[in-house]
């Protein structure tokens, strides 16, 4: 009989510290002791909910293209918008807009993404923060790629790549994180944890007890957060990427969550979800845990809310007005995002959209002669 040893083990570590209702479990970290720093924070998820409704509304009467709302899951963007520096780079998924909002993308711009204007990727605030990345997990490889360059350069900087759990189960994600591991590179990967994929439930895409132990396998450290408390993600990822920056190299925190709401507004979650579910997973949600413990302290009180109410409304259908008072481009600008200098198979194709719409319009005058 061969020798029986153990070569290796591992512990997931989950953090919490808000109870549903509010209700600290443990001491909160010290930054959360400043009243302005936390009111900010619920700013922030409550402004992230306010826009993602109108946004789905927009949407619905045929102003605005699909739509990927964040309902339910602010805490997790919100949090890691937060625990960034501004040199730091976010390699966003489709659901960020909590943290894009935070780092200074405007709401106007993020309306022109999903209106199908590429203008709304050329960010205003945040020059080399990554563009909403729709296919799923292939961004990891770039903000991989994002680290390295700031490794070679000797750059004090991370990329924070954010995923859902659906993105973990595949091999881009898995080869990024690999490929950080090996490098030690400045490389956050935070999963948003929602429990679906689409309309695949987390149990049927993987038979890991947690997804932050996926990590393990490329000799990386992972942990996981209650992705509902907003100071438990601030805080872990925070510290993740302090470490990723003094050149501890990379990390996964699994954020987990609840989608609350369809994956996109192409979606209906009624087809296979069942309504009882949803309806648990409301208490959980991070706006209300995290107002009551600021109701809690005396930090908030209705007045408070009422104008924050009134703001966030101004703001959105101000971000509104200007989304639909944008001028739209010429069916020829779908190639002038693509390269820096087109191909001569795309620059083909441009000549004959724009000679067709040249036709087009040629014609349409003529009609009114």
């Amino acid at each position: 009989m061969g020798s029986d040893r153990v070569v290796a083990r591992f512990e997931i570590h989950s953090t919490r510290y808000l109870e549903p209702d509010g209700t600290p479990i443990e001491p909160l970290p010290a930054w959360s002791d400043d009243r302005d720093t936390l009111v900010d924070l619920y700013r922030a998820m409550v402004r992230t909910r306010t826009f993602d409704a109108r946004a789905v509304a927009l949407q619905r009467t045929g102003q605005l293209g699909t739509f990927a709302s964040s309902l339910g899951q602010e805490a997790v963007a919100v949090g890691l918008g937060a625990a960034m520096q501004p040199e730091d780079v976010l390699v966003p998924s489709f659901r960020e807009q909590g943290a894009q909002l935070w780092r200074g993308v405007t709401m106007t711009e993020l309306l022109l993404y999903w209106g199908g204007d590429e203008r709304g990727s050329d960010f205003a605030g945040p020059r080399e923060d990554f563009p909403i990345s729709v296919p799923v997990g292939s961004h990891a490889s770039h903000a991989a790629g994002i680290a390295m360059a700031f490794q070679l350069r000797g750059e004090p900087r991370v990329a924070v790549c954010v995923v859902g759990d659906g993105a973990t189960s595949k091999g881009d994600v898995y080869e990024a994180l690999n490929f950080a591991g090996v490098r030690r590179l400045p490389m956050v990967l935070v999963v948003n944890d929602n429990q679906w994929a689409i309309s695949v439930p987390r149990a049927v895409q993987t038979a890991a007890t947690t997804l932050a132990q996926k990590a393990v396998a490329a000799g990386v450290p992972g942990e996981q957060v209650d992705g509902n408390d907003v100071i438990a993600v601030r805080t872990q990822v925070a510290l993740a990427i302090e470490r990723a920056r003094s050149g501890e190299g990379p990390a996964v925190i699994e954020a987990v969550t609840y989608r609350l709401t369809d994956h996109t507004t192409s979606d209906d979650a009624s087809r296979y979800r069942p309504p009882e579910e949803v309806t648990e997973r409301w208490a959980h949600e991070p706006v209300v845990r995290l107002r009551s413990l600021l109701v809690a302290r005396g930090w908030w009180g209705k007045d408070d809310e009422e104008g924050l109410t009134a703001d966030c409304r101004a703001d959105v259908e101000a971000a509104v007005d200007a989304y639909l008072h944008t001028p739209a481009l010429p069916a020829t600008s779908m190639f002038d995002h693509l390269h820096a200098e087109l191909p001569a198979a795309l620059a083909g194709q441009r000549a004959e959209l724009e000679a067709a719409v040249a036709r087009t319009d040629a014609s349409a005058e003529g009609g009114h002669g």
